[in-house]
């Protein structure tokens, strides 16, 4: 694989010792059946311009792949003038983490190559030029200008080892837009160009939760427990320290759902800075659907908390505690929401509901920090703010996450691990179906079962008997849920605090 380094056109000398090869950054690309978005990707690096006197070489991981990703990449390279390498996995069988692999080794060489091949001059030559790696995924798309602001990030210090693009889901174009006579009617429909009304809700509410996390990032410093694989801009000589540290034979791990996460870990574990660019951004696609979206979490928040409990794992984040706080935070969340439920239905069902305007407090502090969040979320429309002032959109796509939460810690004491990037690939895909529909009835149906069985047995249920015996219970929960209240209020109030700066998502 070492000699594909050999063939990249640029200017070479019989007398390598003596030639002189122009820094470069070269960009990796894991691509998996990505035929639909990967000339998308590379036109965004065609737009991007480069720092004086530095080129890019591209190299495009065909991993696995059965559809016609590599020509289309090897196409696109020549309509867009990048130097593209498209490299073709063989025996792949660690997904992302296996081609990304892939491609460092070719640069770098392989250290588990038993017939211990060295580098030519010229590689080698070639490999000291390297002085940025650009990691991204296939169905991602830089805006212009932004290889240059990575570039000027990463190069401000000596000690930072990688910088982050800001994310922003592709919203798709309104479905109805679409003429139902166009010859690519469903091949647009499919590749996520458009999409119906549910599809754009989605895309908002993950690029808004996108937003809402960037600007936290940015208001403590700009420092990241994750360099995502989007679109990551690595200093070769951290990634170098990793390797050679850890013993490993190339810089991503198999070891964990969120391998970006954990090379983060390690490289802060180094020494090294990670940070996210405040100006570069990256488009990315969203999950369009609630299946999709919710395996794509599934897989990220197992992965998280995985790191977080796994003590095999010897090496932890500066931001431990800031992963564990929104861990808690979360579950005070979905406590908050079940004791109101039932205390609310056991209140109204024994006549023993009584309103306070304190509760009005932590809803309008909810409506003010969602409202901002919408307005600082880049491309936002005006339902979008609408909707998150009255709290629609925000407590839905919430109870959402909530519902992943609890599975994933739920799985966390199962004895069969779930493979998440099976489960995502095969929901985005389609090739399997969510039970959300069946949820949502059972849902329905216990609902009008306690309402109907509270009319039924009222006369009991408010009798002086019950009401006395119960009581006491429902003022302990009352109680217990105001002072959840009152934290999640101050929590509120932080966030407003921190959302008032001009920073920009």
């Amino acid at each position: 694989m070492l000699e594909l380094i050999d063939q990249i056109p640029h200017q070479r000398s019989n007398a390598v010792k003596r030639s002189y090869m122009r820094p470069r950054i070269i960009v990796l690309i894991p691509a998996h059946n990505e035929e639909k978005s990967i000339r998308q990707c590379l036109a965004g690096l065609h737009d991007q311009v480069l720092p004086k006197d530095v080129e890019l070489d591209v190299f495009v991981i065909s991993d696995n792949c059965t559809d016609q990703t590599e020509a289309i990449a090897k196409e696109a390279g020549k309509e867009f003038n990048l130097a593209v390498q498209v490299i073709t996995t063989k025996g792949n069988k660690q997904r992302k983490v296996g081609a990304l692999n892939t491609g460092w080794k070719l640069v770098y060489g392989d250290m588990l190559n038993i017939y211990n091949e060295e580098l030519t001059d010229y590689q080698k030559l070639y490999r000291d030029s390297v002085q940025a790696i650009l990691g991204m995924d296939a169905d991602s798309r830089l805006a212009p200008f932004a290889l240059r602001e990575l570039w000027e990030g990463l190069m401000s210090a000596r000690n930072i080892g990688g910088v982050m693009a800001k994310y922003t889901m592709r919203m798709p174009k309104k479905r109805r837009k679409l003429p139902v006579d166009d010859p690519y009617y469903e091949e647009k429909l499919s590749n996520g160009e458009y999409g119906g009304p549910i599809s754009r809700w989605w895309t908002h509410q993950q690029k808004q939760d996108m937003a809402s996390w960037v600007l936290d990032l940015q208001y403590h410093g700009g420092s990241t427990y994750v360099l995502g694989g989007q679109a990551t801009l690595f200093r070769p000589e951290a990634l170098l320290a990793v390797v050679n540290e850890r013993k490993l034979d190339a810089p991503w791990q198999n070891d964990s759902d969120v391998e970006d996460m954990l090379l983060t870990w390690q490289l802060q574990k180094s020494g090294w800075k990670t940070l996210v660019s405040p100006k570069a951004r990256c488009f990315v696609d969203a999950m369009r659907n609630y299946h999709a979206f919710r395996q794509q979490r599934n897989k990220w928040q197992a992965g998280t908390v995985d790191l977080l409990t796994n003590r095999d794992i010897d090496v932890k984040t500066r931001h431990l505690g800031r992963l564990w706080r929104s861990q808690l935070k979360m579950f005070a969340d979905i406590i908050t929401r079940i004791l109101f439920v039932v205390l609310l239905a056991i209140a109204l069902a024994t006549d023993q509901f009584y309103w306070s305007w304190i509760w009005i407090t932590p809803v309008v502090l909810a409506s003010i920090v969602n409202v901002i969040l919408a307005v600082k979320t880049p491309m936002h429309r005006p339902i979008d703010i609408i909707l998150a002032f009255f709290l629609i959109s925000p407590e839905l796509y919430l109870w959402a996450n909530l519902i992943t939460f609890c599975q994933v810690w739920l799985d966390k004491f199962s004895a069969h691990k779930k493979d998440g990037w099976a489960n995502q690939y095969n929901a985005e895909a389609g090739k399997t179906k969510s039970k959300l529909g069946i949820a949502l009835i059972l849902i329905a149906l216990c609902i009008s079962s306690t309402i109907y069985l509270s009319i039924i047995y009222r006369d009991g249920l408010t009798s002086t008997n019950v009401q006395a015996t119960l009581q006491p219970y429902l003022m302990a929960g009352w109680i217990t849920l105001t002072y959840l209240t009152i934290l999640q209020s101050i929590i509120m109030f932080y966030k407003i605090w921190t959302l008032r700066g001009r920073y920009l998502a």
